[in-house]
């Protein structure tokens, strides 16, 4: 069984969030193998199981509107993997921000397709949103490095403006690319609320780089 013209949109999105969840599993599993702390090494292994759980339930939910998982996330696999490569970061702070960005910028897309999604879709929405707690350890974990070292603030707020950058322009891209998940996303065609839509996402990123004391 193949999804119905009406479900394109939605499938698109679960598929986009579930290869994000699956590719933040992976990375969050080898940044514990880095950490400086058995205690951060744990956190972090707790975190990317989170993850991987999140990726289930995506996964579960694309079967229930009968798409095959893989073969929907397919057409983002390019996209993401690229992104990641070319924000490899490059020492353990960088990598905290990496988690710490790519984690806002998730949740805050959770929050906004959310809106746009039907209710079979909101509960699962919810559930993400309702699991968070990356964002804090991290925050603890960075705070620690800025007060180590204050001099690194400034490279970290490039490193976040340099990440936060790459996503809003692969984000443009992916939605130029898939014009039914645009659909779902801007009611009535109005282009004008998915401008606003990164607008407000931009800002948020800016206020979770302030809690930290970096520019963004």
């Amino acid at each position: 069984m193949s999804p119905a013209a009406s479900d394109t949109g939605v499938v698109e999105l679960l598929a986009a969030l579930a290869y994000g969840e699956l590719t933040g599993f992976a990375r969050l599993a080898g940044d514990s193998e880095l950490a400086p702390t058995s205690a951060a090494r744990a956190e972090l292994g707790r975190l990317a199981a989170r993850e991987f759980r999140h990726y289930e339930a995506l996964e579960e939910r694309l079967r229930a509107l009968g798409a095959d998982p893989q073969a929907a996330m397919a057409p983002f696999v390019g996209a993401i993997d690229a992104f990641h490569r070319r924000t490899a970061p490059g020492s353990w702070a960088e990598r905290l921000v990496n988690a710490y960005v790519g984690d806002g910028l998730a949740m805050d897309l959770y929050r906004e397709a959310s809106d746009f999604v039907g209710e079979a879709e909101r509960p699962l929405m919810q559930r993400v949103l309702q699991s968070e707690g990356k964002a804090e350890f991290v925050e603890q974990e960075l705070r620690k490095v800025v007060d180590a070292d204050p001099a690194v603030a400034g490279r970290l707020s490039l490193w976040g403006r340099r990440l936060m950058g790459e996503a809003m322009s692969q984000a443009q891209q992916l939605v130029a690319a898939h014009p039914e998940l645009v659909a779902m996303l801007v009611p009535d065609g109005d282009l004008a609320e998915l401008s606003r839509m990164f607008t407000r996402l931009a800002e948020a990123h800016t206020e979770r780089m302030g809690r930290l004391g970096l520019s963004s």
